[in-house]
């Protein structure tokens, strides 16, 4: 019987603590560690390289936490890291954990919500540039139009705290003007970035009549509960004493006074160092 160990939810800030949020409302009995690469954080503008060799010391971290199961919710990091990760270094360093992510689950839905088969995806330069949304989508829905639009200055505006400027909303309408220039009968947005529900309701300011905002937190949430169901081998080894951990590879202080604009309570991180952790 292998040890049992907390489910971990990875990020490269704190975007991935507004995914966390909704994960324990649909299962607030299992054991959660969350991480926040703030250090090396953002990941959206780094190359493909670069994100797999951050988000791969992470997932190896969790690992020797005990954690069997690594929830990377993070765009970037699923984008450009999780196929490698799951296909290369899982069967040789992990073979019975597992490491998941946001864009699958999302992709397998996301038809379903539009009428006019035709989707926007606001996502950070990492995430447009895989080009993960498209591919994962015409899998589940070939005849869907996915349009992409780069929004590079919204993490780091809602990170600094001035998500309800007037910049924001100045951001806000021109990379929406962009993305209905690309696709004129768009009827669904998905929010690709889990830092991005923060500016949902600037958004829907700016959003035509009748266009859908989406946000991944839901999506995610029901696909892990699923997922668990699925998956009894996995489901066993993940405890259930409702803990929730924070680390952070930078400042707790600044962690915990902006980790609670995500995750919507206060929070007391601790800080981990991960040079110890080989990558190769």
């Amino acid at each position: 019987m292998q040890m049992q160990g907390p489910i971990g939810v990875f990020d490269s800030g704190y975007g991935g603590l507004t995914v966390l949020k909704e994960i324990i409302k649909k299962l607030p009995e299992y054991d959660y560690l969350y991480l926040g690469d703030n250090a090396r954080a953002p990941y959206g503008n780094r190359s493909f390289e670069t994100v797999y060799q951050y988000t791969l010391q992470c997932v190896k971290w969790f690992f020797e936490q005990n954690c069997s199961l690594v929830i990377l919710a993070c765009n970037t990091a699923s984008a450009k890291a999780l196929r490698t990760i799951q296909q290369n270094d899982l069967p040789v360093i992990a073979p019975g954990n597992r490491v998941l992510g946001v864009i699958r689950p999302t992709a397998e839905i996301i038809g379903t919500f539009s009428e006019t088969k035709s989707v926007g995806i606001l996502a950070t330069n990492g995430t447009v540039a895989s080009q993960s949304y498209p591919m994962e989508t015409a899998k589940f829905f070939p005849d869907l139009k996915v349009y992409q639009e780069a929004c590079p200055m919204w993490v780091p505006l809602i990170e600094n705290e001035e998500y309800q400027s007037h910049g924001a909303d100045f951001f806000i309408k021109k990379n929406l003007h962009n993305i209905f220039e690309k696709g004129k009968d768009i009827d669904v947005i998905l929010l690709a970035c889990t830092h991005y529900p923060l500016l949902k309701e600037k958004i829907e300011e700016y959003l035509p009549v009748g266009v859908k905002l989406i946000s991944q937190g839901e999506i995610v949430a029901t696909s892990l509960a699923d997922y668990l169901t699925r998956h009894p081998e996995i489901e066993s080894r993940c405890s259930k004493n409702g803990q929730r951990i924070f680390y952070t590879t930078d400042s707790t202080e600044d962690f915990d006074n902006h980790a609670t604009t995500f995750y919507g309570q206060p929070i007391s991180s601790k800080h981990v160092d991960l040079e110890s952790i080989k990558i190769k």
